[in-house]
């Protein structure tokens, strides 16, 4: 992160990201897919916010793409969607970094 816009637009999608992941809570989805959402949201929360140094975001979005791999379906249309959408997020934070 560069210069205060990329930092600000990075954090918008960190947050964007745990938005995803804490949206698949309130679903009811498959118990291991649930395991793996729950770990990657947590991981994440440790993410988002305005004085979360570069290598700690680079860290945590690294360990959530990770987490996501092991969920190859959630049993819930919606959250499926939620789920693309992080995956989407991430390799775009990641291009970012």
């Amino acid at each position: 992160m560069t210069d205060s816009d990329d930092a600000t637009d990075v954090l918008d999608l960190v947050s964007d990201l745990h938005a995803h992941l804490e949206a698949t809570a309130e679903l009811p989805v498959e118990t291991r897919a649930s395991q793996w959402l729950g770990e990657a949201e947590a991981v994440v929360a440790d993410a988002v916010g305005p004085d979360v140094p570069e290598a700690v975001v680079e860290k945590r979005v690294g360990q959530v793409r990770m987490l996501l791999s092991n969920v190859a379906g959630t049993g819930n249309e919606t959250a499926d969607d939620h789920v693309a959408a992080a995956r989407e997020l991430v390799d775009e934070i990641e291009d970012r970094l």
